[in-house]
C-alpha cells in the first residue's frame, strides 16, 4: 500500500476479521491561484473553496503550474487536499533557447529550452525564444506551437 498524502510505501498482513475504515475521494477541478510562501493555493471552480498544498504534494508538476491554469483537478480526501491531476496540456513561454543553426534544416535536431517556468525540455530547432509552446504534462514533452 501507498499512503496517501505522502506516499510513503507500507507492506501489512491483514486477517479475515480487521476492519477497513473507507474513506471518500474526491476531484475537484479547480484553478490555479497563487503561491502562498512554498504552498501552492488552487480556488475550487465552483464553490471557490482554496485548497493549499505543499511543495511535497505537488512534486514534478510544479514545473508545469502558471498563473491562473485551469483544469487541474485537486484531489481531496476527508475534506483535506492530497494531490493534483494537472490537464494534458499546458501551455508556457520560452525563455531562454540557442539559435537555429543555419543550413541544416533538413534534418530534425532538438534543443533544449528553459521556459518559465524553470523547467527545461527538448524542443525542435525552429522554436525561438518567446514562443509559447505545448508541453505535455505527463512525458514533459514539446507538443507543438500554441496558438
Amino acid at each position: 500500500m501507498y499512503s496517501v498524502p505522502g506516499g510513503a510505501k507500507l507492506d501489512a498482513s491483514f486477517d479475515a476479521d480487521d476492519n477497513l475504515v473507507e474513506v471518500e475521494l474526491l476531484r475537484r477541478q479547480a484553478t490555479f491561484s497563487y503561491k502562498d510562501g512554498d504552498a501552492f493555493v488552487f480556488m475550487d471552480d465552483e464553490d471557490y473553496t482554496p485548497y493549499t498544498l505543499d511543495p511535497d504534494a505537488i512534486g514534478d508538476a510544479a514545473g508545469y503550474i502558471t498563473d491562473g491554469l485551469s483544469g487541474i483537478y485537486v484531489q481531496v480526501i476527508d475534506e483535506q487536499p492530497v494531490a493534483i491531476q494537472l490537464p494534458q496540456h499546458v501551455t508556457l513561454e520560452v525563455v531562454e533557447t540557442p539559435p537555429e543553426l543555419k543550413g541544416g534544416t533538413a534534418t530534425k535536431r532538438p534543443k533544449p529550452a528553459t521556459l518559465n517556468t524553470g523547467i527545461e525540455i527538448m524542443v525542435p530547432e525552429y522554436i525561438t525564444t518567446g514562443e509559447k509552446i505545448l508541453v505535455n504534462t505527463t512525458t514533459g514533452e514539446f507538443g507543438g506551437r500554441a496558438d
